[in-house]
């Protein structure tokens, strides 16, 4: 069995060059069809994300070949229509156990921008099962596609490199606004502002039991869209002051240029507040809240400074749990690799040995119709029968040995095809 990668990712390639070699799900058809045709006897599995590129093409046929680094780059800039002297030098290619180690790096999410991520081992799903239901994916890309997935579970169970978020969102609520709440379904979330961090908050909030929340923005039509998506309220922006009032959560993510709550307009509020404390997770830069607030009694106020200290403590975590992972790696490598030495030699080994077996067969069956040998005893035919076996196993003993040990799977191909030539097996 024979794997190659080629791409570009993150680690060397800007952004501006990654965008021009992306594949939508309908270009990965096209070129996946296109790459079929040109090499039948392969396999492939086109993988294309914001933060990388990869093309991995494989064949189990012992006499077929893997197309070189130099032809894969031609054809995925053939299929961009671009030059390819201008990009060569940030893509970087990978051939078997290597390959192996890199998709398993991958789909482990240890290769990501942001070590740990959890989205990548489905995108990497997603492009093997594409693959799969469009006939591209043979026993090659089965084997190792599917063992990736075992070893992305393996790197989740048997490491912490998951278990700490990262993001200042995720942080905000997983660890700072849990440390005071015990429970969200019974506390009154405010949200102010509607965009992506907004959005992200929100996701984690709904993730963590809140059922009561309400979005406000300047703009209530995109506080309605995000409210519809999550089930939740709204309220316009007149009427901050009373939300500010009611909430004992606060998840602020404007774009304002300028605090929209002095600690004037604050103080102000909180003399119509019956409630006990109240946390402001002030997620916006600049921030929405003024620092003072935060020295008022009852009132606990986090900015994004104090979360991204927290961020690179978990992020710094996350990284020492690196070893371990490339550990895993290492193991099921040699696994998979082990295994395809098995399945690689085994077809050759048994048709050597039935080779010899006809030889010796029809020797022994030569020698006992003599006439010479027509008074020989049933115990001396056994002797040589017995003689026969052992001399066919002594020669083939070292040959086959050498099959099965031999490291290296160009050596292990070349070994193969010598004696599949030596003694005619087709």
């Amino acid at each position: 069995m024979k794997l190659r990668m080629i791409g570009c990712s993150h680690h060397t390639t800007p952004v501006e060059v990654r965008e021009k070699f992306s594949f939508t799900d309908a270009q990965s058809e096209a070129a996946l069809n296109l790459l079929k045709d040109r090499y039948s006897d392969c396999e492939s599995v086109l993988l294309s994300t914001c933060n990388r590129v990869e093309l991995y093409v494989g064949t189990a046929m012992s006499e077929a070949r893997v197309p070189e680094r130099e032809e894969l780059l031609s054809f995925m800039a053939e299929f961009h229509q671009l030059s390819l002297e201008n990009y060569e030098s940030y893509f970087t290619s990978h051939l078997d156990s290597t390959a192996l180690a890199h998709l398993f790096t991958v789909a482990s999410s240890i290769d990501s921008l942001v070590v740990g991520e959890s989205q990548i081992a489905s995108q990497v799903n997603n492009a093997y099962e594409r693959a799969v239901r469009l006939g591209f994916a043979g026993p090659v890309m089965h084997a190792a596609f599917q063992h990736a997935n075992q070893v992305a579970k393996r790197v989740t169970n048997e490491t912490e490199i998951h278990r700490r978020r990262i993001s200042v969102p995720s942080v905000a609520v997983s660890e700072i606004a849990s440390e005071l709440f015990e429970r969200f379904d019974d506390k009154q979330i405010l949200l102010i502002g509607s965009g992506e961090m907004g959005r992200e908050s929100l996701t984690y909030l709904m993730d963590a039991g809140a059922k009561n929340v309400v979005i406000i923005n300047r703009s209530l039509e995109n506080a309605k869209n995000l409210a519809n998506d999550f089930g939740v309220g709204t309220g316009r922006w007149e009427e901050l002051d009373s939300a500010i009032a009611q909430a004992d959560l606060i998840v602020s993510t404007t774009g304002a240029t300028q605090p929209i709550v002095t600690e004037e307009r604050f103080r102000k509020i909180m003399q119509t507040r019956k409630k006990g404390d109240l946390l402001i997770l002030d997620l916006a830069v600049p921030r929405d809240f003024e620092a003072a607030i935060g020295r008022l009694p009852d009132v606990f106020l986090k900015t994004v400074d104090d979360l991204q200290a927290v961020c690179e403590q978990n992020r710094s975590f996350r990284e020492q749990q690196l070893p371990r992972a490339r550990r895993i790696i290492t193991e099921e490598v040699d696994r998979i690799m082990a295994d395809w030495q098995i399945r690689a030699s085994g077809e050759t080994i048994r048709a050597l040995r039935n080779r010899a077996i006809e030889i010796r067969d029809a020797e022994l069956a030569r020698l006992i119709g003599k006439q010479s040998m027509q008074g020989v005893s049933e115990e001396m035919e056994r002797e040589i029968t017995h003689a026969f076996d052992r001399l066919v196993n002594k020669l083939l003993h070292q040959p086959l040995q050498s099959i099965r040990e031999v490291a290296q799977a160009d050596q292990r191909d070349s070994l193969i095809s010598a004696v599949r030539r030596l003694f005619q097996i087709r």
